[in-house]
């Protein structure tokens, strides 16, 4: 047989060989993702054969852990960490994370004075106020960032879903199921991350807590107004009396009307609040970038006098103009 017949069937074996391990990979992967669409993840353990103690306890990884009574800049640094990833859901807990961010901030501060004493470079106040803040831009501003936009995703995720669970749940009321029941059903029918977070709530009652106390820990742990409105409506309704199912289903009209004026006020203004992220953003990312590239664009006007006081003028001006635009696009509905 010819040689150049041989190797055209041999490329159309090998060809047609990946393409079948290529769809087959790909076939899994759309499987395990429609799998994980169905199912929240607090149902997907179970199913694979956790406790509902242990998966308690790994849901609520995340629980506060006593940083936020830390003094000072760490005690609130603790608890914005700590609700951060809480919000995200991410299997870490606040204290690593924290010793992660500062192991990471010392270890740049080391290698940064490593490198300017093998440059032959004298070190100078400026070089070493540069230095800290390129750690800190590095170390923990940027990773803050990722982690903030992480939480927002997915604390706005839980608040598309929200209005859907309350429909559930007054459907459960309505035909007959108790509350507890009612509430189970939020957890089989929906998808994360409300699914594992009604999950949690169901689990704490199960072991003993107040309906209530279990709600409200909810509410804090995520922030939302929303969550908080039914945790005032099951409170009140709860001492007063009441159709629970007809105060839910006004609730969830309410929040359906709010959700919509939010969209408006976002499509409004979001050439404003795009324009903010760039401005808080792009100054760190730069500065960071630059630094990594070319150090010495910086290391070298630091040893002119003047930088100094320029450079703390600098940082106090980008952090008033940091919390003023913060304050310009964090708009309530």
């Amino acid at each position: 047989m010819d040689p150049a017949w041989l190797k055209l069937l041999l490329l159309i074996l090998v060809f047609g060989t990946v393409l079948l391990a290529v769809e087959g990979v790909v076939g899994l992967v759309r499987n395990q993702h429609e799998r994980n669409r169905r199912m929240n993840k607090r149902l997907q353990m179970i199913g694979d054969g956790a406790s509902r103690e242990v998966v308690y306890s790994r849901l609520r990884r995340q629980r506060p852990e006593g940083l936020g009574s830390l003094p000072g800049l760490l005690g609130r640094a603790g608890r914005q960490i700590e609700g951060t990833l809480t919000v995200t859901g991410l299997p870490w807990s606040a204290r690593t994370v924290m010793m992660l961010m500062a192991g990471t901030v010392l270890g740049i501060i080391v290698i940064g004075l490593l490198f300017i004493m093998a440059a032959g470079l004298v070190l100078t106040g400026g070089m070493v106020l540069m230095l800290l803040t390129f750690a800190f831009a590095a170390g923990f501003g940027l990773p803050m960032m990722v982690l903030s936009r992480m939480a927002d995703r997915r604390r706005r995720k839980m608040q598309e879903q929200f209005p859907v669970a309350l429909d559930i749940f007054v459907r459960g009321l309505r035909a007959g199921h108790p509350v507890s029941s009612a509430l189970n059903l939020l957890t089989e029918e929906m998808t994360d991350p409300i699914g594992s977070e009604f999950g949690l709530v169901v689990d704490e009652v199960t072991y003993g807590a107040e309906l209530r106390d279990a709600l409200q820990n909810m509410a804090d742990r995520w922030g939302i107004e929303d969550i908080h409105m039914f945790v005032v409506s099951l409170s009140v309704q709860t001492e007063t009396g009441g159709n629970l199912a007809e105060i839910l289903e006004n609730l969830s009209g309410v929040i359906r009307e709010r959700a919509s004026m939010m969209l408006k006020v976002r499509s409004l203004s979001s050439e404003g609040r795009m324009t903010a992220v760039i401005l808080t953003a792009l100054p760190v990312l730069a500065f960071v970038g630059l630094f990594l590239l070319n150090p010495s664009f910086f290391l070298d006007v630091a040893k002119d006098p003047a930088f100094v006081p320029g450079y703390v003028i600098l940082v106090t001006l980008y952090a008033l103009g940091f919390f003023w635009i913060r304050r310009l696009v964090d708009l309530k509905v």
